[in-house]
């Protein structure tokens, strides 16, 4: 860069920040019976998910700990993490209908399977690990507003897929997109990755320099896809807002016939204590 006097500046450019990589391939056509037994299919996964979700646990409080002092997670503990996120995301995909392929009970994914991810575990901040669960907490929100309002929908997309036999490019946009955020969300908290997670409405216009590996690498969201995962976004909010008035309403109702019942023996506590 020339600067006022014909010296050259050179400008130094810091280390590019690398997010972890979800491949999967363009939406394709989908067996309807599948489709139509999709969830029945996957019942085995979900059993293993569950019995893998307690060894995750254990390995992610191990590997905190270790974290803490040697800023980074030991490699068997990075490698079955990574593997159990991998499994968990495939199964994930198959169940939210972005590929019709049955998952393997595999934490390794075969080279020819269509859901791919690419994780790099390194170097970590002690002081990001420390206080981990407090900084997941804005994107944890995010993550759960999306997946909550695409629940809200998920029979309305079921029977559109099971109809058309495929999903619409729009919807596997915004569908791929929330998946991508919860894989590195999940990368994030189980400390696989430095990089908080982000780009949720995928990676920008298009960048020549850019290797194109799959459609959601890099992620593209056309205005339909981004209009979708912003009415996501709406309705997560609005079925949580709905669930806090109900909860309410329930626990008020609840407390009034406490207080009818036994007013000489239950003091007046606050609501929360009381439930």
């Amino acid at each position: 860069m020339a600067a006022p006097g014909g010296w050259s500046v050179p400008i130094e450019t810091g280390p590019v920040e690398w997010l972890p990589v979800l491949d999967i391939p363009e939406p394709g056509r989908q067996r309807r019976l599948t489709v139509l037994l999709r969830l029945l299919m996957l019942l085995p996964h979900f059993v293993v998910l569950f019995v893998l979700s307690f060894v995750a646990t254990l390995a992610a409080i191990v590997g905190w700990f270790a974290a803490l002092v040697t800023a980074e997670l030991p490699e068997p503990i990075a490698r079955f993490l990574a593997g159990y996120v991998g499994y968990y995301l495939r199964v994930g995909a198959s169940a939210a209908l972005l590929v019709d392929s049955y998952p393997p009970f595999s934490l390794t994914a075969p080279a020819g399977y269509p859901v791919q991810i690419e994780l790099r575990p390194g170097r970590l901040n002690r002081l990001a690990v420390l206080f981990r669960i407090i900084l997941m907490f804005p994107a944890a929100v995010i993550e759960s507003l999306a997946t909550g309002g695409w629940f809200a929908v998920s029979v309305l997309i079921w029977l559109w897929v099971l109809i058309a036999g495929r999903m619409p490019r729009p919807l596997f946009e915004a569908t791929a997109a929330i998946a991508r955020y919860a894989f590195r969300l999940h990368a994030y908290g189980l400390m696989l990755t430095s990089a908080y997670p982000k780009r949720l409405f995928g990676d920008g216009p298009p960048d020549p320099r850019v290797e194109v590996r799959s459609a959601t690498s890099p992620l593209r969201l056309s205005s339909a896809g981004a209009a979708l995962l912003v009415l996501f976004l709406v309705l997560g909010l609005a079925s949580n807002l709905a669930e806090s008035l109900t909860s309410g309403n329930d626990n008020d109702t609840s407390s009034s016939a406490e207080r009818r019942t036994a007013p000489s023996v239950m003091p007046d506590l606050p609501r929360y204590v009381r439930t």
